[in-house]
């Protein structure tokens, strides 16, 4: 669940007062990029929809947004590498949030409940460098916003786009181009899905705990191939690789006493993959709606319970900007698959330390699966460590 489901989203916290002078009301003619400290909306979710029962998605419907709910986001995160094995992480998240539900009053053109922000990274393994950037838009007059005919979604400049693919027809969100640019890092890659879109839970219904409506509408594209350039301070690199990329749709999704999530996007060299988040507690202990998916090689998948699948972290790191520790490596068994791996990180510290603090990195794979060997590259992120989600959303 990419942000217990993507709770990142959530966990921001923006000064009320000035943000819903921004979001709510008329603009300046020359409206000006915002300093936003934090994001606190409206405590009382109960006018917003929830996802309370299991429904058939629709698309291109569901690839845009749902203004209705409070959180929501589309997230790319890949690895690929140049032609003689330079290897680079990235991630490129934009994030919904509501302030209120409803429309705003008629009458300006940039009058919006909905705000925009993304977060964009790049960890290159042989500089031993990760480096992370933030952006804020509102949600109205061009600055920011999503469409899913012809899907696009976009903050200013940073932007996910749907391209023609020669394995479909039309414009979707399986094949996009995704542009971000900051400082002097960015990424211009192109992707293309290699297999069927995943619904995870129950027809996209991914619960977060026992209580209804605790849930969020999910699906992912598991294996995306990826051709284009990562820059650097150093040069522009043409590189290729696999990409994932996940939609997720929520209203207050935490079940009380959760504190956090260990989310695992994982491809492996036999053409299969595995999603799995694991919800943690105060004391440590694992929410019980943990689970996930396996995607086998033919793009069809398993649901997977908590009962299935096992964690065992085998290394720690402790972050030298907040003094969090956060697990670092983990074996992961799946007795009934045959699947024995460890998920090793190319870089311990890929931390993003931005309007909310959690670490998300790219992270090699080794082991067995099926009776085979297999290796394999995948992303893993970690929240509640450095601070409590379940005060965030």
């Amino acid at each position: 669940m990419k942000y217990v489901g993507r709770g990142i989203a959530a966990a921001i916290v923006i000064g009320i007062g000035a943000l819903l002078f921004l979001a709510l009301q008329p603009p300046q003619p020359s409206p000006a990029r915002a300093s936003i400290q934090g994001l606190q909306a409206d405590g009382d979710t109960s006018k917003f929809a929830r996802a309370l029962l299991a429904r058939d998605l629709e698309f291109p419907r569901d690839h845009g947004a749902h203004d209705d709910f409070q959180t929501e986001w589309w997230y790319y995160t890949g690895n690929v590498t140049t032609a003689n094995g330079r290897h680079f992480g990235y991630q490129f998240t934009i994030f919904r949030r509501a302030l209120a539900p409803g429309a705003p009053a008629s009458g300006a053109s940039l009058a919006t409940r909905q705000l925009y922000f993304a977060h964009f990274a790049v960890t290159d393994t042989s500089a031993n460098t990760h480096q992370e950037f933030q952006r804020f838009s509102r949600g109205a007059g061009g600055l920011a916003g999503a469409r899913a005919d012809a899907f696009r979604v976009f903050i200013e400049d940073w932007s996910a786009e749907a391209v023609a693919s020669p394995r479909r027809p039309g414009l979707d969100a399986a094949a996009v181009r995704i542009v971000a640019k900051s400082e002097a890092y960015a990424i211009d890659l192109t992707l293309d899905s290699a297999k069927p879109m995943v619904r995870h839970g129950d027809r996209g219904l991914s619960q977060k705990s026992p209580e209804p409506g605790n849930a969020s509408y999910y699906y992912s594209y598991t294996r995306m191939d990826t051709r284009g350039t990562v820059t650097t301070p150093d040069a522009s690199y043409a590189v290729a690789g696999q990409s994932w990329m996940d939609h997720e749709w929520s209203t207050s999704v935490l079940g009380a006493g959760t504190r956090g999530w260990d989310w695992f996007s994982l491809q492996l060299s036999d053409g299969s993959e595995l999603m799995y988040f694991r919800l943690w507690q105060a004391d440590g202990s694992e929410g019980v709606s943990s689970s996930g998916t396996w995607v086998m090689s033919n793009g069809s998948s398993k649901p997977l319970s908590r009962a299935d699948v096992a964690i065992t972290p085998v290394d720690t790191w402790r972050s030298p900007t907040n003094g969090a520790t956060y697990p670092s490596g983990w074996r992961i068994r799946i007795a009934a698959l045959g699947v024995d791996v460890v998920a090793t990180p190319r870089l311990r510290d890929q931390e993003m330390n931005l309007s909310s603090t959690y670490w998300e990195g790219a992270v090699s794979l080794s082991g067995m699966a099926g009776g085979s060997a297999v290796t394999g590259a995948g992303f893993v992120e970690l929240t509640g460590y450095a601070e409590a989600m379940s005060e965030k959303l």
